[in-house]
């Protein structure tokens, strides 16, 4: 392996998507030699299989939806099918030109970027296209691939999984998803909006259990409303061909048939072969074990994004990055709060959240020091404008901060960025209830909602 002692990087990265890509930019800009190892594309999953594709695709399938309903709103269209050629000339175009614009911020940081396969030699070292890359400190960020189950075989042509989903060249006729999380209803509401008849299979009691229970509950009721079908708390046993496409088996002997499977049951971490054991880095089923400044045990080496157990977000990732970067820069830095983070499902309707469930509320505080309240869209002008339905829902410790804000509604990631200033700046009602939101917006429902928390409830019943 030739070693190139002439130059020892102040921060090594392996791994050149958000989390990697963040730490690049942000430690260039504050003086570090930075080099950027990537086997793949920079951008990493977000950009080419994750986030960008999959909201691209979504706006696709809304468009067609607006075209089938337009003249509920006064409009005449037709609607004559959707070429899948044209989806992805347009979500590629989307990614190319992001795709582009991130090479160029790369090199105009002066960052060292290598393309090939990297494996971690020592700790201050990666080796890469025959090439040793010497670092002060080392940065793993290898991130995350779609995760299957103990004998279901992804074999990309009917059981496929969220990367052959991105690129499929047609509208299946039918669809099982497997999996109620973000990837599952996304897809689902994708391909829903397509014309494809879907059914989501969520071994757990609720579609995005990870949300409020009521967000949940009122996701699983616009789902009905739509078509989309689903099957709640019974697990997956097995998958097999038919004649022309696949059959679910659950564990309660129920059966399902389509055209292809979705298995969207969460993304792996990246982290097998990568030499990450073998030079001492604890780990934990794979992934890598870091403390609240994502350092490992290992002193010359951090670890960021979906390689880490921390939420599996892009701008998770982007945060995670930034801090070390400054952290290794010397700056004061500051551990990143999960339950801050804003969340959002961009399904149709989309869910968005921030803080904590009404039921983790009620364990951290106590059940009798927590209270909430629902402002329905319906209540909303621009909601009905828009003629959506759905709910925004806050928590608060009694007599006290908002600690969750939870949203469903069309284009409600759109007014998370607020909910994450009330949560993050632990405000009380009374003082969001203050500030005067423009009307007619959906952002309105948001003060609305804290002006009735705040015991002056203006467009709902007392």
């Amino acid at each position: 392996m030739a070693n190139d002692a002439s130059t020892v990087f102040d921060l090594v990265i392996l791994g050149g998507g958000s989390g990697g890509y963040a730490a690049a930019l942000r430690g260039a800009q504050l003086g570090l030699d930075v080099a950027l190892i990537e086997k793949n594309k920079l951008g990493g999953t977000c950009l080419h299989n994750g986030c960008i594709p999959t909201k691209a695709l979504l706006h696709a399938g809304e468009v067609a939806d607006q075209s089938r309903e337009s003249e509920q709103f006064g409009v005449k269209t037709s609607f004559e099918g959707v070429d899948m050629a044209g989806v992805h000339k347009y979500k590629d175009e989307v990614i190319a030109g992001l795709y582009k614009g991130l090479q160029g911020l790369v090199a105009s940081r002066k960052i060292t970027y290598i393309e090939g396969e990297g494996r971690l030699s020592s700790p201050t070292s990666v080796d890469v296209n025959g090439r040793r890359v010497q670092g002060r400190h080392v940065l793993l960020a290898t991130g995350s691939v779609p995760k299957t189950l103990p004998g279901l075989e992804i074999d990309g042509n009917r059981i496929i999984s969220s990367d052959h989903a991105l690129t499929l060249d047609r509208v299946p006729k039918s669809a099982i998803v497997l999996g109620g999380g973000v990837i599952g209803v996304e897809f689902a509401s994708a391909w829903k909006s397509f014309g494809s008849e879907v059914t989501v299979i969520e071994g757990l009691k609720h579609l995005v259990p990870v949300e409020d229970e009521n967000s949940s509950k009122l996701l699983e009721r616009a789902f009905r409303k739509r078509g989309i079908k689903f099957n709640l708390g019974t697990f997956f046993q097995k998958a097999e061909y038919t004649q022309d496409g696949v059959k679910v088996t659950l564990a309660d002997g129920k059966e399902f048939e389509a055209e292809v499977l979705l298995v969207a049951i969460g993304r792996g971490p990246v982290s097998q072969g990568l030499g990450y054991e073998e030079n001492g880095v604890a780990m934990d089923r794979g992934f890598v074990l870091v403390d609240e400044y994502m350092r490992t045990n290992v002193p010359t080496i951090s670890a960021v994004g979906d390689l880490v157990p921390t939420l599996q977000l892009a701008h998770v990732g982007f945060a995670e990055g930034i801090l070390v970067a400054e952290r290794l820069a010397g700056l004061k830095t500051v551990p990143v709060d999960y339950d801050g983070v804003p969340r959002v499902t961009y399904c149709h309707p989309e869910v968005a959240s921030v803080g904590l469930t009404e039921a983790r509320a009620k364990e951290v505080y106590g059940a009798d020091k927590v209270v909430s309240i629902k402002f329905p869209l319906g209540g909303n002008g621009k909601s009905r404008i828009l003629k959506t339905a759905g709910e925004i829902k806050l928590v608060q410790v009694k007599d006290g901060a908002v600690v969750g804000v939870h949203m469903v509604g069309d284009r409600m990631g759109e007014q998370v960025g607020e909910a994450q200033l009330i949560y993050n700046w632990e405000a009380l009602p009374a003082e969001v209830a203050q500030l005067i939101h423009a009307h007619p917006t959906q952002n309105e429902a948001l003060g609305e909602a804290h002006l009735a928390l705040a015991g002056k409830p203006l467009h709902m019943h007392d």
